[in-house]
């Protein structure tokens, strides 16, 4: 079969042409560099429905930074898109991402995630009564199938029944996740390590605006380069290990717990920002790793 692209990158409407946006910056660099290895490739935002997917060898996910408000048009579009060529992530891994009761799985698997209490669609308690019986003093809810703090709270005392309403009417058509506030988001940051092909290539260390604990640049919060440690990497090799079949690449987000000990507060297996744009060393890293898959 002669195909038109070897690799065609997943984009969204906005971020395919958006040049001043960090997305384009980011999609720019894996472009350049598979370019700069002989590769035909292509870029388009996922929902283009008129596009011939078996015309390409290897479909990246990268920048689709608007899937988890378009649930069932992003749903439909993994079914459809099933089998036509290679995905990158593969689909079982996506599906298995996109809700964070994997976060529950890992744990099973002995990895260590920050204490989480999930609320499944239809539970008819308010968040009044789910933070009472939770014991923490401070709490943070969100969607289970969630992205960029999309409806993602700090809740405490003194705004749990003005945030209820939202709560009841959000457990009506999915679920839900409650853990403690961890402080050392706000003290230390969140750290972001990068594995590729299994290993790892670099790190940023994301912390909020002064008086936010949300650490996404949504919201102002900044990504630096960061030297990890042996045990940080140790810990998100071992995190990409548990996963099934293994990922090309993965977003390992770290914290430290309310008892000091490293957890894992996200792992990113669908379009993560993964930085090249800061450590572009690392994007030759993921070109090589796409080509096996060629």
């Amino acid at each position: 079969m002669r195909y038109d692209f070897d690799i065609t990158i997943l984009s969204n409407d906005r971020y395919v042409d958006d040049q001043n946006s960090n997305a384009y910056q980011e999609d720019l660099v894996v472009r350049q560099t598979l370019e700069e290895n002989g590769l035909k490739v292509h870029k388009i935002s996922w929902s283009k429905e008129y596009f011939d997917w078996s015309k390409t060898k290897v479909t990246l996910i990268r920048s689709t930074w608007d899937y988890h408000h378009r649930a069932v048009e992003w749903n439909s579009f993994l079914s459809n898109f099933s089998g036509k060529n290679k995905l990158i992530n593969h689909e079982k891994l996506i599906r298995w991402n996109m809700d964070k009761h994997y976060l529950g799985d890992l744990e099973k698997l002995g990895i260590t995630i920050p204490e989480t209490v999930f609320i499944e669609e239809g539970n008819q308690n308010s968040l009044i009564e789910h933070y009472q019986n939770s014991g923490w003093p401070e709490i943070i809810l969100k969607p289970c199938f969630s992205a960029t703090a999309r409806h993602t709270y700090r809740v405490n005392s003194n705004n749990v029944k003005s945030i209820n309403a939202t709560f009841q009417r959000l457990i009506q058509n999915e679920s839900l996740m409650i853990q403690p506030f961890l402080h050392s988001i706000m003290d230390e940051g969140e750290i972001s390590l990068v594995i590729i092909g299994g290993e790892f290539t670099h790190a940023t260390i994301k912390r909020a605006k002064p008086g936010d604990f949300r650490v996404q640049d949504d919201f102002g919060g900044t990504a630096d380069l960061y030297q990890p440690s042996m045990d940080e990497i140790e810990f998100a090799k071992r995190v990409v290990s548990k996963c099934d079949p293994q990922p090309a690449y993965a977003r390992v987000d770290l914290v430290k717990d309310n008892n000091g000990q490293l957890a894992l507060i996200e792992l990113e297996l669908i379009e993560p920002e993964l930085w090249f744009r800061l450590f572009p060393e690392a994007a030759e890293v993921f070109a090589s790793v796409l080509m096996e898959y060629l």
